[in-house]
């Protein structure tokens, strides 16, 4: 059994603490590893972070799918990766961290935000193509 469905057999919901996958759900590091080199973000900056998990290769790897596909259906990588969360049964809420306050607008943004069947299938292509490669 699966921890989410043991936590909804249990009546325990979810709480997400990191849905942004500290920052590399967000586009910040899909070229290069930067996407803005004058605000390079945690993971570029920190050596020590870079060997964590949100910044191994396949993690960005999966982040650089999951952001591409967002663009593709006209969506933020924030605004998908966030929806998501706020879509799934098991979740009852989220822990974000912003800096600024256009990322808690974005972040804001993202709620009520529908996904269409055929976006949460090409989610779910590489949830499994890919499966928690920040563990």
């Amino acid at each position: 059994m699966g921890l989410d469905e043991a936590m909804h057999r249990h009546e325990v919901s979810l709480l997400a603490y990191s849905p942004l996958g500290f920052g590399a759900l967000t586009g910040k590091y899909d070229a290069q590893g930067i996407a803005d080199p004058a605000k390079p973000g945690r993971l570029a900056i920190f050596d020590s972070l870079k060997k964590q998990r949100w910044a191994r290769e396949d993690t960005l790897a999966a982040a650089r799918r999951y952001n591409a596909l967002a663009l593709a259906h006209g969506l933020t990588p924030t605004r998908l990766a966030l929806a998501w969360c706020y879509t799934r049964w098991q979740t009852a809420s989220t822990i974000i961290g912003v800096t600024t306050q256009a990322q808690l607008d974005e972040n804001i943004k993202a709620w009520g935000t529908v996904l269409s069947p055929e976006l949460v299938t090409q989610i779910d292509q590489i949830r499994w193509q890919m499966r928690d490669p920040a563990q």
